[in-house]
C-alpha cells in the first residue's frame, strides 16, 4: 500500500530539540520517527516503526540462515535467576526491580542468558537435542543513570539475543564463527561502516569476546586501529606493550620542594618535564581496603579495566574521609617508597617497570622526589594492564603506532561457556551414558540502536540518508503542488507499488514546495521522484537522496530504473 503523506501520523520540525545533542536525537525526532515518552523511553511512529522492523527482518533473516529458532521470551522475570549467578548485584542499579502483590522479587529483563539456560533446562535432556540455537527479538531494559543521545542510549530498546548451547568446547566454536560470519552479514546489508575488534566479556562472564563498533563521533566506546596491520580492539581490550628500560644505572632518590603540585599537570609544569617522567598513584578502595595503582603520569587508570581485572571485588574511589583516617598518606603526593607493600597494597601498570626511574610524591605535603627506581627503591605487589591507552602506542601484534577513534557498540558475541550451565547444572545425557555439562555462547545486536547508529553514520547537513534495506521506503515521490500533479504523482505511485517499489507520497495540499522538499530530504528515502512542471510531458525528475545526482526520466523510464534497483 502506497504511504500518503496526507493520512500519514508523521509531524516534522525546523528546529533541534532543546535536549538534542547527537545528530541522531536531532534527526529522527525533526523527521517524525521517534517521539519521547519520557526520560530514556521512545515511542516510534509509523516510519520509525518501519525502520525498526527493516533492522529486525535483516537480522531475523541472516539468524534463520545459520539455523537459529525463534522464541520470544517474557521481559517481566524472577529475580532469583538472576541472584543465583550474582548478576543482580554486578548489575545493581541498572536493573529496574519490582514487586508483585505476593511480595514475590522481578525484574525487568536486562538480557536473559539466565533464563535461556533455565529453558534448554527443561527442554532438552539429551546430547541428541544438540547444538541449538535460540534467539529473540525483545525489549530490554536498563536503569541507565543518565539516558541520553535519544535512541542511541536509552532505558528500554530493542535488543536480538541469541544464546548456542553445545556438548563440546569445538561444538561452541562453530557456533561462535557461525554468529561471527552472520554479523558480518548483517552489519553489510545494512550499510554499516563498522569494525570487529576484541574486547572483555565484562559482567557476561566466559572467554573469547569480540565487538562490532559503527565508527562515529557520537559513539561512547573507544576503540584502537593499527593502520599497519589487521588488529583492533576496544581500548579496554588492548594489551599494553612494554619495552626494555632505556638505562637501569640511576643515581640515588631525593626528595625536592614542589610546593603546590597536588596534580601531575602542575608538577610536570613546575619540574618542566613531561608528564610521562612522573609516576601517578591513585588510591582506591577495594572491598574496603585501600590500594594504590601506579600508572606513568600522562596516562589514566581505566576503571573500567580496573574493575574487571579486581572482580568480583568491589572497587570505589577513596573519599576525604579515608584520607582523615589514615594520616600517613597525604593527599597529592602519595609514592610507593617506604609505602608499597606496608601501608597500602600496590598495583602497577606493567610500563613501571623494574629498572624504571620516576619522579613521584614523597609521603610529604609539597614534597616530590625523583631517580625513585622500581625494584630499588619500592616494589610491585602486582602488575595489572589498567592505564588508558594513548594515540601512537604500539600495536600489540606489528608494533606501528595505534590510532584512537570513537565508535557505538551495534553487536557483541560471546563465548560464555560454562558460567550459566553450572550456575543451574545443565546437563544432558551423553554418548557415552554419563551426564555432559553442557557449554554456552551468546551474542546480542542492538536492533533500535542500530537505527540510531546508522542515522549517525549516513547522514548529511540536510537530513537523514537512509540504506535502501532499512528505509521505510523505496523512492519518495513528491508532487509539487498543483491539482495535476498531485494526480499525476499518485497515479505514478500506484504503479511504482505494483512493479515492487515501496513509495511515499507527498500529497499533501496547502503545502508549498519548498517544504515538501525540505521534507523529503530530512526524511532520507534513497531517491526522490519529483511530478513537477513537466508531468504534463510525462517526465519527471529522479534525485539520488544520497549523491544529490539529478536525472529527468519518462515516467516510464523511472519505473524501470526504480524497480531494477530494489531487485538489486
Amino acid at each position: 500500500m502506497v504511504l500518503r503523506m496526507s493520512r500519514l501520523l508523521l509531524k516534522t520540525l525546523r528546529d533541534d530539540p532543546a535536549d538534542a545533542e547527537t545528530a541522531s536525537h536531532k534527526l529522527l525526532v525533526r523527521a517524525g520517527y521517534v517521539r519521547r515518552s519520557s526520560a530514556g523511553v521512545w515511542t516510534w511512529l509509523p516510519l520509525g516503526k518501519r525502520v525498526l522492523e527493516n533492522v529486525s527482518r535483516v537480522v531475523r533473516e541472516e539468524m534463520d540462515a545459520i539455523g537459529g529458532q525463534e522464541v520470544l521470551l517474557p521481559a517481566l522475570l524472577p529475580r532469583e535467576p538472576y541472584d543465583a549467578t550474582g548478576r543482580a548485584d554486578e548489575y545493581g542499579d541498572l536493573l529496574f526491580t519490582l514487586k508483585d502483590r505476593k511480595g514475590t522479587d522481578y525484574v525487568l529483563g536486562p538480557t536473559h542468558e539466565e533464563i535461556f539456560t533455565q529453558l534448554v533446562k527443561d527442554q532438552v535432556s539429551s546430547y541428541k537435542d544438540l547444538p541449538v540455537i535460540l534467539y529473540q527479538i525483545q525489549t530490554k531494559y536498563r536503569d541507565e543513570a543518565r539516558p541520553r543521545s535519544g535512541v542511541l542510549r536509552g532505558r528500554e530498546f530493542q535488543m536480538k539475543d541469541s544464546y548456542s548451547f553445545d556438548t563440546t568446547d569445538e561444538g561452541l566454536a562453530e557456533a561462535y564463527r557461525l554468529h561471527r560470519e552472520a554479523y558480518v552479514r548483517i552489519f553489510e546489508r545494512l550499510g554499516f561502516d563498522y569494525r570487529v575488534v576484541s574486547a572483555v566479556s565484562g559482567a557476561m562472564g566466559g572467554s573469547q569476546s569480540e565487538e562490532f563498533l559503527a565508527p562515529a563521533a557520537a559513539g561512547e566506546d573507544t576503540f584502537v586501529d593499527c593502520p599497519a596491520c589487521d588488529y583492533a580492539a576496544n581500548t579496554e581490550a588492548v594489551t599494553a606493550v612494554v619495552g626494555e628500560p632505556e638505562s637501569t644505572e640511576h643515581p640515588p632518590a631525593e626528595e625536592i620542594d614542589t610546593p603546590d603540585t597536588p596534580t601531575i599537570e602542575a608538577l610536570a609544569e613546575h619540574l618542566g618535564v613531561p608528564a610521562s617522567a612522573t609516576l601517578k598513584n591513585l588510591l582506591v578502595k577495594v572491598d574496603g581496603e585501600i590500594v594504590a595503582v601506579g600508572v606513568p603520569g600522562d596516562r589514566e587508570v581505566d576503571m573500567g579495566k580496573l574493575a574487571e581485572a579486581l572482580a568480583p571485588a568491589e572497587v570505589e574511589m577513596v573519599t576525604a574521609e579515608d584520607f582523615a583516617d589514615r594520616p600517613d598518606l597525604v593527599r597529592g603526593y602519595v609514592g610507593p617508597q617506604g609505602m608499597a607493600g606496608k601501608a597500602f597494597r600496590y598495583l602497577a601498570d606493567p610500563r613501571v617497570a623494574a629498572g624504571t626511574a620516576w619522579i613521584t610524591g614523597a609521603n610529604k605535603a609539597d614534597t616530590h622526589a625523583r631517580n625513585v627506581v622500581c625494584g630499588r627503591d619500592f616494589r610491585v605487589d602486582e602488575y595489572l594492564d589498567v592505564a588508558t591507552v594513548l594515540p601512537g602506542d604500539p600495536c600489540p601484534k606489528c608494533g606501528a603506532g595505534l590510532q584512537i577513534d570513537r565508535a557505538i557498540e551495534i553487536g557483541h558475541i560471546f563465548q560464555l561457556g560454562r558460567k550459566y550451565t553450572d550456575a543451574f547444572e545443565l546437563d544432558v545425557l551423553g554418548q557415552n551414558g554419563k551426564p555432559v555439562r553442557v557449554t554456552m555462547g551468546s551474542y546480542g545486536i542492538g536492533v533500535s540502536r542500530a537505527v540510531a547508529a546508522l542515522a549517525e553514520q549516513t547522514h548529511d547537513d540536510s537530513g537523514l540518508c537512509w540504506p535502501r534495506e532499512i528505509a521505510p521506503a523505496d523512492v519518495h515521490v513528491v508532487a509539487a503542488g498543483k491539482a495535476a500533479q498531485t494526480e499525476f504523482a499518485l497515479e505514478l505511485s500506484e504503479k511504482l507499488q505494483a512493479a515492487g517499489v515501496r513509495v511515499l507520497v507527498d500529497d499533501r495540499a496547502g503545502v508549498s514546495p519548498g517544504v515538501k522538499f525540505t521534507d523529503a530530504e530530512l526524511i532520507g528515502v534513497p531517491n526522490i521522484l519529483v511530478a513537477g512542471r513537466r508531468v504534463g510531458e510525462g517526465v519527471v525528475e529522479l534525485k539520488d537522496r544520497c549523491t544529490g545526482e539529478r536525472e529527468e526520466l519518462t515516467a516510464e523510464e523511472a519505473i524501470a530504473r526504480l524497480a531494477a534497483a530494489v531487485r538489486n
